[in-house]
């Protein structure tokens, strides 16, 4: 069978159960063969962490079969570098040391921030390293390796240090290639600028070295940038629909951490700060409801299906740190789908925190339109640009065996429920008679087979319909009883 089509043909209908442990009946009309995760359709995770314990989190596009994996450790002592043929095997995959810091003087202190990057046929790890008798003297290196696969230590040159006109702070190196040119972006603290870092950008002559004059293109100045630290760091850059997002992080690293996102048309001038926009709003923010704090110092790749995009970055589990944040260990690395608005531009959504397989619903009779909540009520609505309000996830049904509970993705807590002959997202209930109500069976599609169909489990012959962006329980109809899962 050709998997790549098998699994086009299932994105879909067929991702979301797999991973809760839920079982199908095995005969009657429920029948239905469990379909794969969302790891297994498009290569977005369902674990989460990803990697424990592992900060500003680098995830290469796949190469020759295999995703590469580096990131900051908690000891801020070494380069690591991990390899798995999907994201998901990143987690429990072998970790390589490439390179540790001497014991004494230049890059001897903290090491942070490593990315990996394949450049004309060779790797370069670029990371920020401090010296032994000042840690925090932070600048940046960028190591060479002619080897096919990073892990090999043989493979590796040793370290040379990135030149930028001001000699000081300076961390979080990114680089890519834009119409036949390469390009850095950094952060840096500029001299006579009073901030912690900017975001700068500038040509390259080499891997090693940038040419002319660097433009700083992002400077902290909105409340949420200034948190704790007045910062704008780890930029990570992706290309879509004519245009270059760089998402950024800024302000303290605990839970006040948060994203931003730079917008440039693909066509313009990169150099000229006048290219670039900065939305008024954060795109990624600590979210109570599933207790994710401080995500930030994001990378972007490409699923196994080579389509979807994937934002990977890092995130605490719970708002309270004793000490310096900086030195609390327990930053994971993450995983979820990247989204887009119909404009073009990312939607990023929330943190998700953990759970099983995140779907989104559209109807069979308007298919560019999504489920979603508002106000704790069910509807319909094309568009959708609050992306968490239509993400949701099938667990186990509170009525038993066969059936399965609809959870809210921003809202945990809650589950579809039928309220009279419309649904609502409802915290869980004791007793037999929310669990009847909170349950559904779900079986292949009227409408399409590829599709999913929703029988409240305590009214045999009662589907979820949607009529005009509403959503009701009633007698089954083929178009209005369909839904598409992607």
């Amino acid at each position: 069978m050709n998997t790549h089509l098998n699994r086009r043909t299932l994105l879909r209908g067929g991702l979301g159960v797999a991973a809760t442990g839920l079982v199908l009946p095995t005969g009657g009309r429920n029948a239905w063969a469990a379909p794969p995760t969302d790891a297994e359709v498009y290569g977005a995770p369902t674990t989460n962490p990803l990697v424990w314990q592992r900060a500003d989190p680098f995830v290469t596009p796949r190469t020759d079969g295999r995703y590469y994996f580096t990131a900051s450790v908690p000891e801020y002592d070494r380069l690591i570098v991990r390899a798995a043929p999907t994201i998901e095997g990143l987690g429990d995959a072998a970790e390589t040391v490439v390179w540790r810091r001497p014991a004494s003087g230049k890059m001897g202190g903290h090491i942070w921030a490593p990315e990996l990057h394949r450049i004309d046929g060779r790797w370069y790890l670029y990371f920020a390293a401090g010296d032994s008798d000042n840690v925090f003297r932070i600048r940046m290196y960028v190591m060479e390796s002619t080897a096919a696969d990073p892990r090999d230590v043989s493979g590796w040159s040793s370290p040379q240090q990135i030149v930028t006109p001001w000699d000081s702070f300076a961390l979080d190196a990114t680089t890519f290639e834009h119409r036949g040119e390469r390009y850095l972006i950094w952060a840096q603290s500029e001299p006579e600028i009073s901030s912690n870092s900017n975001l700068y950008i500038a040509r390259m002559t080499s891997p090693f070295t940038i040419t002319g004059n660097p433009a700083r293109f992002a400077t902290p100045t909105k409340s949420w940038e200034v948190q704790g630290f007045r910062v704008n760091e780890g930029p990570a850059v992706i290309k879509r629909n004519g245009r270059i997002f760089v998402s950024f992080s800024a302000s303290a690293t605990d839970a006040r951490y948060c994203m931003g996102l730079l917008t440039a048309d693909a066509r313009a001038n990169l150099l000229d700060p006048a290219t670039w926009s900065k939305n008024p709003d954060p795109v990624f923010t600590t979210t109570e409801q599933t207790r994710q704090y401080g995500p930030g110092h994001n990378s972007f790749t490409v699923a196994e299906d080579g389509e979807t995009d994937v934002l990977v970055y890092h995130a605490r589990d719970y708002r309270d740190i004793v000490g310096d944040p900086l030195y609390d260990p327990n930053r994971h690395a993450r995983a979820q789908r990247l989204y887009w608005h119909a404009d073009g531009t990312p939607l990023f959504g929330v943190p998700v925190g953990r759970g099983g397989p995140i779907v989104r619903l559209s109807p069979a009779n308007a298919t560019s339109s999504f489920v979603r909540h508002y106000a704790y009520e069910l509807r319909v609505d094309p568009q959708v640009r609050e992306l968490a309000d239509s993400q949701f996830r099938f667990a186990p049904g509170f009525a038993g065996d066969g059936t399965v509970s609809i959870q809210s993705v921003n809202f945990p807590d809650r589950y579809w429920r039928v309220d009279g002959t419309s649904l609502r997202i409802e915290p869980v209930q004791d007793g037999d008679a929310f669990g009847a109500r909170a349950s559904f069976r779900r079986v292949p599609g009227l409408a399409n087979s590829n599709a999913v169909s929703l029988e409240l489990s305590g009214s045999p012959g009662s589907y979820v319909n949607h009529d005009r962006g509403r959503l009701t329980v009633g007698e089954a109809s083929r178009a209005r009883s369909t839904f598409w899962l992607s």
